[in-house]
């Protein structure tokens, strides 16, 4: 690969997706009550205005991936880009409940093709230089953190000052800027030979999209309802369609045999379980920050700061000098074995504690952990790949972490509600419930420490994405 010299504005760009894709999730909280209002939003429905973007994002994650090895990287990122253009301006003219919840799914599938993209560019770009890499996946990992800090902020800002469709005109600047940008900066790519398969892209949509629909509606309406269990078992249904699909297919959307590598699967359970802890330690930060501390929106984002600090340095300057005195597996097991300690320090929470001695420190130690665990398995998943599945790996991790916050946010949903958080006006019950979920994500954590450090390989997984002819990359 010829040497890029406009490559780490190209980074640039690349950690400007991955915060632009974080931050949506996160940047229409404070906004809720407003749009509700507005809209004519019910209690009940009000949540999927959040749900329909992550069903959309989690469900097509794969499917973006695969149309980016087929079709060419960067013309899948533009695409993503003018699709999350189109949604974002339909969310903020959106007059019913129907459209903005349409215009939110249209930001999801816009946001599920530059998310895979945006790595496979990335690989393109530093994949051949080992001392560049560690740096570009550290910085793209903590614009994630960056994005999810500054939605909050910029959220409480816009709903306060102006109005609640800027949260969404917000992409439209940036996404022209991306759409401008893109062709100057990223390696082309072309097309390569290949069919996309669209009965396992129908299977596979169909089938994550059920499955998290089913998780993020479970804790609404019970886990033991009919409508959840169906959900989910049609959901199984599709899953299992998919793979009988792709051992059959010549040319599967998703080559069954990439899971082969043990390092690959090994990082994206890493990254599954992951997502599963560390979501819900967010989640019910803020709640306690806000419910039982008395926190409002803006203090609150104000305490995440030095966590997301902390994280954003730990990635870009830690991280790296961790793994290449000590390797990745060394480092992906401490990381989260810091962070299962960080979360079990955070579940002491009090009823009548404070942010400086409940909060602060422990957030500081589960921070430390993120920084040192998201890196090396991120890493890992992308470079046990062939170069040829770039997209692929980068729309299964993509597709692991998501599921797994989905997963591991509905579980400790329900973990808290069993054990008082749903008991409004009560700091003593909803602490409880709180640090029930806080526990249980730190298990979570604890577990994929045990697990990576059983499944994960010591082998350098530069060798891993070689074919079998090919010498190792140094």
């Amino acid at each position: 690969m010829s040497r890029n010299p406009s490559r780490w504005w190209a980074l640039a760009l690349i950690a400007l997706a991955q915060f632009m894709v974080i931050m949506d999730t996160s940047i229409i909280g404070v906004a809720l009550p407003q749009i509700r209002e507005d809209l004519g939003f019910t209690p009940s429905n009000l949540s999927w205005v959040f749900n329909a973007y992550v069903v959309a994002f989690g469900g097509l994650l794969l499917l973006g991936g695969r149309l980016s090895d087929l079709y060419g990287a960067r013309r899948i990122f533009t695409t993503g880009w003018a699709i999350l253009l189109a949604g974002s301006a339909a969310a903020g003219l959106a007059g019913t409940v129907e459209t903005e919840l349409a215009a939110r799914a249209v930001q999801g599938a816009g946001s599920a093709l530059i998310a895979p993209s945006a790595l496979t560019l990335l690989m393109m770009l530093f994949g051949n230089r080992p001392a560049e890499l560690t740096k570009a996946l550290a910085l793209y990992g903590a614009a994630a953190p960056a994005g999810g800090t500054a939605g909050v902020f910029l959220g409480g800002v816009i709903t306060e000052y102006v109005s609640w469709p800027w949260v969404f005109y917000l992409n439209i600047p940036i996404a022209v800027l991306a759409l401008i940008a893109t062709p100057a900066l990223m390696p082309a790519g072309g097309n390569r030979p290949g069919s996309l398969d669209l009965a396992g892209a129908l299977t596979v949509t169909g089938g994550l999209a059920a499955a998290v629909y089913a998780i993020v509606l479970a804790p609404q309406i019970g886990w033991n309802t009919a409508q959840t269990w169906l959900t989910l078992a049609g959901a199984a249904v599709l899953l299992a369609a998919f793979v009988v699909l792709q051992a059959r297919r010549r040319e599967p959307l998703m080559r069954l045999g990439i899971f082969a590598s043990r390092n690959l699967s090994a990082a994206n359970l890493a990254q599954l379980l992951l997502g599963a802890a560390w979501i819900p330690m967010w989640f019910y930060l803020n709640l306690y920050l806000q419910q039982v501390l008395g926190f409002s929106a803006f203090p609150s984002g104000a305490a995440l700061l030095p966590m997301t600090v902390l994280i954003m340095v730990g990635m870009i300057v830690l991280a790296p000098r961790i793994i290449a005195r000590y390797g990745t597996k060394t480092t992906l097991v401490t990381g989260l074995a810091v962070l299962a300690a960080g979360l079990g320090w955070l579940a002491l929470i009090r009823p009548t504690g404070s942010y400086l001695t409940d909060v602060l420190p422990a957030s500081l130690v589960a921070a430390l952990g993120m920084a040192l665990a998201f890196i090396p398995s991120l890493g890992t998943a992308l470079s046990s790949a062939r170069p040829e599945e770039g997209g692929l790996a980068s729309g299964i991790v993509n597709t692991s972490y998501q599921i797994g916050s989905a997963l591991g946010l509905a579980a400790m949903t329900a973990l808290a509600a069993a054990h008082g958080a749903d008991t409004l006006g009560d700091p003593a019950a909803l602490t409880n419930g709180y640090s029930a979920a806080l526990f249980g994500a730190a298990g979570i954590a604890a577990a994929a420490a045990v697990l990576a450090a059983i499944t994960l390989t010591s082998r350098d997984t530069a060798s891993a994405a070689q074919p079998d002819n090919a010498p190792a990359t140094p």
